[in-house]
């Protein structure tokens, strides 16, 4: 279950966070936003909190902020929905501003902007701290089922293949003088589309008829055994066991 190629996201270095074993790192993200999203959206403090535990976690990966802010703009169509929902919503109406806007949309906003930003910044520090293969074998180690893995690992083996196959037939339709330019070419660009779907289902069939003649039954062996010890465990909980720390007191206070 080998990817031969690091993916965009990841920032290699030495850091102790970068030596932690996958699983342990997957199950901490995973823990962190789920607790994130149990803590109540009036409890704003508590979200500024969660902020800054995730920066002390990218300062231990040594992410420098600007890695971690400029892979943030994934989330601008959730911006964006956040940002109309004042608008749209009903019930009581605040001003702002001098705009009349929705209480419960402005509140629905905040939700959506604090959570989905936590969320996707803790999901953007274990990618830049985690291999693609580790992940995969992270994920085999938590009992994820292997079709899933499996089907995971070849998107990111083949993906970069398929790309290719897309490159070459637009530079093939541009060095036949194809441009783009108005709903009429619409036709010519379903047709490409349809042909690297061809390709695409024909490639994955002699890939998996050379897998059958090699041996493959169904299930892909596990090269290494990544372990981890109490003292990694215990490491990678320190986030979301502050965060839940923080979640207690949003309910409580």
């Amino acid at each position: 279950m080998g990817v031969g190629h690091a993916h965009r996201l990841y920032r290699h270095g030495p850091s102790p966070v970068h030596r932690l074993p996958p699983h342990c790192k997957i199950a901490a993200v995973l823990c962190f936003v789920v607790v994130v999203v149990s803590t109540p959206r009036e409890a704003v403090w508590a979200f500024g909190l969660y902020a800054l535990l995730l920066a002390a976690a990218a300062l231990a990966a040594r992410v420098p902020a600007r890695f971690l802010l400029g892979r943030l703009l994934i989330e601008v169509p959730f911006v964006a929905f956040a940002v109309l929902m004042p608008f749209v919503a009903n019930g009581p109406y605040v001003d702002v501003l001098g705009l009349s806007l929705s209480e419960p949309g402005l509140w629905g906003a905040w939700n959506i902007l604090a959570k989905g930003t936590l969320g996707v910044a803790a999901s953007v520090l274990l990618a830049a701290t985690t291999e693609l293969r580790e992940l995969l074998l992270g994920l085999q180690r938590l009992r994820m089922p292997p079709l899933l893995v499996q089907i995971a690992s070849f998107m990111i083996r083949y993906g970069d293949v398929v790309g290719d196959e897309m490159r070459r037939m637009r530079i093939a339709r541009a060095s036949r003088g194809f441009e783009a330019r108005g709903v009429r070419h619409w036709g010519v660009l379903a047709q490409s589309a349809g042909a690297l779907f061809i390709r695409s289902y024909e490639r994955g069939e002699r890939v998996h008829l050379a897998m059958l003649s090699r041996g493959y039954a169904g299930t892909m062996p596990v090269i290494d055994e990544v372990m981890a010890t109490r003292a990694q465990w215990s490491y990678a909980a320190a986030l979301p066991a502050a965060a839940l720390a923080v979640c207690v007191m949003g309910w409580t206070l």
